[in-house]
C-alpha cells in the first residue's frame, strides 16, 4: 500500500550536540534532494539547563540558501553582512550564502537565564546554476506576514511558494513549496499533487498518509502526480517540502553546496586561508575545516 503513492522512506541520522539531539534526513545515501531542498534537520525538542544556550560559532556557506524555522525558543542570527536578527516560532529567517557569506545562531541572553527552549526544522536550499554566485543577501519574515489556512482542524502556515490558493511573500530562487501543517485531533489536510517533487515528515505527534502510519522525524517522498491525504486521531504537526526538480545534481561538503565540485574545494582552501568575510561583533572564534564532515552528499 505504501509503495502506491511513497517513492523513497529517508529514516534520520540523529547527532547527539550535547543537550540536545538533531535529526537529518537530508542529505541521505539514497538521495540528496527533494525539489531544491537539499538538507533537512530537525532540532530537539530540548530544554536546556539554565544560564546556558546553543553556540553556532561563525561558519560559511556557499552556493545555497538556508531556511531556520522554530516551534519553540529563539535564535540570534549574526553574519558578515552585519545583519543581526532574532527569530522566533513561527518566522523565517532566510539566508542567502550566493557566493559566501559567514554567519552564527547563538541563543539570546534573555532566553538563557531562564533555560532556553530549542525545537524546529532548519533547511538548505540549493540555488539554481545561475544565481549560485549572486550576493549574499538576508531577509526576515515575520509570523504574520505569511498566510495561514485555518478550517477544519488545520493551521497550515505557508513558509515559502503557494498552496491550497495561498502565497507565501519569502523570496523563492526555484519552484519552492514548504509549509508547516498542524492537525488537530481527527483534522485530515489534502497533499496537493501540482509540486514535481513532494514529502512530508511527521515532527511531533501522530498521523497517518493515506491510512498508513507515519514514523516520527521521517522523511516520506511521494510519488509525483499522487494525491494524498494526511490525517491525524490524535493531532500531529508535519512538514511539506519540495518544488522543481533540479536537472543537475549538487555536491554537499560540510556547509559548502555547488553545482560545481571544484567550487567546494575552492571554498574549503578559502575557509582555510581566512579569505571569507567576518561576523561583526563576532569574530573572536570561529568552526574551522574539518578533516570529516558531518554532511556530505553521496553523488
Amino acid at each position: 500500500m505504501l509503495d502506491s503513492f511513497v517513492e523513497q522512506v529517508i529514516a534520520p541520522v540523529t547527532h547527539d550536540l550535547g543537550g540536545f539531539k538533531v535529526h537529518r534526513t537530508l542529505p541521505a545515501k539514497e538521495r540528496t534532494m527533494v525539489g531544491p531542498f537539499l538538507f533537512f534537520d530537525q532540532m530537539g525538542p530540548a530544554h536546556l539547563p539554565q544560564g546556558q544556550g546553543i553556540d553556532v560559532r561563525p561558519h560559511p556557506h556557499i552556493n545555497l540558501a538556508t531556511v531556520t524555522y522554530l516551534f519553540d525558543g529563539a535564535i540570534d542570527h549574526r553574519d558578515s553582512l552585519g545583519v543581526r536578527q532574532r527569530i522566533e516560532p513561527g518566522a523565517v529567517n532566510l539566508m542567502t550564502a550566493g557566493h559566501g557569506i559567514v554567519h552564527s545562531e547563538r541563543s539570546p541572553g534573555d532566553e538563557r537565564s531562564a533555560g532556553p527552549a530549542l525545537s524546529g526544522i532548519q533547511t538548505w536550499l540549493a540555488l539554481p546554476e545561475a544565481d549560485e554566485e549572486r550576493d549574499p543577501a538576508f531577509e526576515h519574515v515575520a509570523a504574520g506576514a505569511l498566510p495561514e489556512l485555518d478550517a477544519d482542524g488545520v493551521r497550515a502556515r505557508i513558509i515559502m511558494g503557494g498552496l491550497w490558493g495561498l502565497t507565501a511573500p519569502t523570496t523563492t530562487y526555484a519552484g519552492t513549496i514548504y509549509a508547516d501543517l498542524r492537525l488537530a485531533p481527527g483534522a485530515s489536510v489534502p497533499i496537493d499533487a501540482a509540486a514535481e517533487e513532494r514529502a512530508i515528515y511527521l515532527a511531533e505527534g501522530e498521523a497517518v498518509l493515506e491510512g498508513v502510519p507515519l514514523l516520527p522525524r521521517t522523511l516520506y517522498v511521494l510519488r509525483p502526480g499522487i494525491a494524498a491525504t494526511l490525517h491525524s486521531a490524535t493531532g500531529a504537526r508535519a512538514m511539506l517540502c519540495g518544488g522543481d526538480a533540479f536537472a543537475t545534481p549538487r555536491h554537499v561538503w560540510w556547509n559548502f553546496v555547488s553545482s560545481r565540485p571544484d567550487r567546494i574545494r575552492e571554498a574549503k582552501r578559502a575557509w582555510r586561508a581566512g579569505e571569507f568575510p567576518a561576523v561583526p561583533d563576532d569574530d573572536a572564534e570561529f568552526i574551522p575545516l574539518p578533516d570529516i564532515p558531518l554532511t556530505v552528499s553521496y553523488p
